[in-house]
């Protein structure tokens, strides 16, 4: 069972990052410079607030190394492939929505092993990190995120009729994906469950409420304008679960580090869904 996990992890979260991919063209980096301003709000988020309040909530809450460094894969993993549904459906900025979903996705084979590179010692002590290779750690990313991404673009690129006819398709396949990975988390730890998700349910519910807050409030103070500030909360909202829970396995075997980025999968959706009906009223505007 472990090795068919092994192999099924890799494989669907190449196949979701692809699926990112396929619903991109290049030109969404010519669309940043429309709105620098917004995007470079959201990058900032994303890549520096989402970390340190995760850090932060752990530090403070007194979690376990294993279940800290767990919700730090989570919130170091980049937007989620429905982000830009969620912007969709919430009357947000779907440009600058994708914008950040393919910038980061392209970005997290940098950004995670220097968050893993910080947490991991501060966690477990000064000589833990001898045991994880960062090289291959950014090689793990590499094949796993960065390049389906690319990939997916390309085939966008090169067959654009194909790649919008296959990607309702391939959405509805990465939603069941998605779901048995979730799956899969769970039923690994389902004899301690209970207790885990007792202590991380908390946790990872506090740790995205208040993601989701400051977000909005930053976006509502800097952002230039309602449908933009929803577009950067949702983003900063929804992480790439499938990642975190990739990483957790081929890094540390899976355990305790996984529990957090499962239940907050979980919880991500229930929590988005409710902000998403003050913010269908708030962004009025069509996106």
């Amino acid at each position: 069972m472990g090795s068919v996990i092994d192999l099924f992890l890799p494989l669907s979260l190449a196949y979701i990052m692809f699926t990112i991919g396929t619903g991109l063209t290049f030109s969404e980096f010519r669309r940043i410079g429309s709105h620098p301003r917004d995007f470079a709000i959201g990058l900032i988020c994303q890549i520096f607030l989402l970390p340190l309040v995760g850090f932060l909530v752990v530090v403070a809450w007194g979690a376990s190394p294993e279940i800290a460094m767990g919700v730090m894969l989570i919130v170091a993993a980049p937007g989620g492939p429905t982000s830009n549904l969620f912007t969709r459906l919430s009357h947000g900025d779907v440009a600058l929505s994708v914008s950040l979903t393919v910038v980061v996705s392209l970005l997290c084979v940098i950004t995670i092993p220097h968050i893993v590179g910080f947490c991991y010692p501060f966690f477990f002590g000064d000589d833990a990190l001898e045991s994880i290779s960062m090289g291959s750690l950014a090689l793990r990313l590499l094949l796993m995120a960065t390049l389906p991404v690319l990939l997916g673009m390309m085939f966008r690129q090169i067959a654009p009729q194909a790649a919008m006819r296959l990607e309702p398709w391939l959405l509805r396949g990465a939603s069941m994906v998605f779901v048995i990975v979730i799956a899969l988390a769970i039923y690994g730890q389902r004899e301690n469950l209970p207790g885990f998700f007792a202590e991380t349910g908390l946790l990872t519910l506090a740790l995205n409420l208040i993601v989701i807050c400051l977000a909005a409030i930053i976006g509502h103070l800097l952002a230039s304008g309602p449908r933009q500030t929803v577009a950067i909360t949702i983003e900063c909202g929804i992480q790439n679960g499938t990642l975190a829970i990739a990483l957790a396995v081929n890094l540390f075997d899976g355990g305790l580090y996984v529990i957090p980025a499962a239940t907050y999968s979980l919880l991500m959706y229930v929590t988005l869904t409710a902000a998403m009906y003050y913010f269908r009223g708030w962004a009025k505007e069509p996106a």
